[in-house]
């Protein structure tokens, strides 16, 4: 009788390690608090219209009805709106192309322990390090930094590759392939920081080996959403493609929102002007912020 009271009195009164019991019998644990935000604005239609006519110029010599097609852009196929959505833009002129693609993702977290906000903040800290940039804020200062591997995160809170700059993007925009160290496409990779660079003096932002002018760099940003960072993709060294692309991500809560813009000149010995593209890039990006908490 002694033994069972020994027993019972330790099973009772403690756990597998001899503490305290962590819970009474029939507690649980609350869930974690929802996102803020439980849908998406569409995005083709979020696009700030003025931003358009600066990122895509050659629409204005279009006739009326072509320039509202143009503007208008083309929705991204998605199997849930309120989670994920997207759209394209594309314009040819005989001066350069431009790319601008809108990509947006409500996260949220199947874990009851983790927010959506957690959740979302751990997937863009992912794209930041993939980005090659450090949390603290810095700029990006080698391609061994990191590469930027260009995918979304899944509705399931994983990433879903072929969501960002996937193999659809790359053939309609001729963003490189990426993942690839030692190159400039899609990533840090190949870039050297803008302290030892030089800017040109065609006022392009790059210097004279083709890499962003110092304070143009891949970085982070400030007073965009919750956080935010910008990575600048120049061309790669003897593509076929002279493509430029700039990349703004930004979290807004439990949303996570990707503007990428690309210009291709016509003539691969004429850059780009970084700044500007970097400009309007931040601009959308900007605006978008502003649809997302209205």
């Amino acid at each position: 009788m002694l033994l069972a009271a020994l027993v019972t009195g330790c099973t009772a009164g403690s756990g597998a390690d001899g503490s305290a019991a962590d819970a009474k019998p029939g507690e649980t644990t609350p869930a974690a608090a929802p996102g803020k935000y439980s849908t998406l604005p569409e995005p083709c239609r979020a696009a700030d219209h003025g931003v358009l006519k600066d990122m895509f110029p050659e629409m204005a010599d279009l006739p009326k009805d072509q320039q509202e097609k143009a503007y208008a852009g083309t929705p991204e196929a998605t199997f849930d709106t309120d989670r994920q959505v997207g759209c394209r833009w594309k314009a040819d002129a005989p001066a350069d192309a431009h790319r601008l693609r809108i990509s947006m993702e409500r996260v949220v977290s199947y874990d009851t322990t983790v927010s959506d906000d957690d959740q979302a903040k751990t997937l863009y800290e992912q794209k930041l390090a993939a980005a090659g940039l450090p949390a603290d804020g810095s700029s990006a200062t080698d391609s061994s930094t990191g590469a930027d591997d260009g995918t979304d995160s899944g509705a399931d809170g994983g990433t879903d590759a072929g969501t960002d700059s996937d193999a659809d993007s790359d053939a309609q925009s001729g963003t490189p392939a990426p993942g690839k160290t030692g190159q400039n496409g899609g990533q840090n990779g190949g870039q050297k920081s803008g302290h030892d660079s030089t800017p040109d003096t065609a006022g392009s932002g790059q210097s004279d080996d083709g890499q962003p002018a110092d304070g143009l760099q891949s970085r982070t940003l400030s007073g965009l959403g919750s956080a935010a960072f910008l990575a600048d993709i120049p061309a790669r060294a003897g593509a076929a493609s002279p493509q430029h692309t700039v990349r703004v991500v930004f979290r807004a809560s439990n949303v996570l929102v990707t503007v990428e813009y690309s210009e291709e000149p016509a003539e691969a010995g004429t850059p780009p002007d970084t700044k500007s593209q970097q400009d309007r890039t931040r601009s959308m990006a900007t605006k978008l912020a502003d649809q997302i908490s209205e």
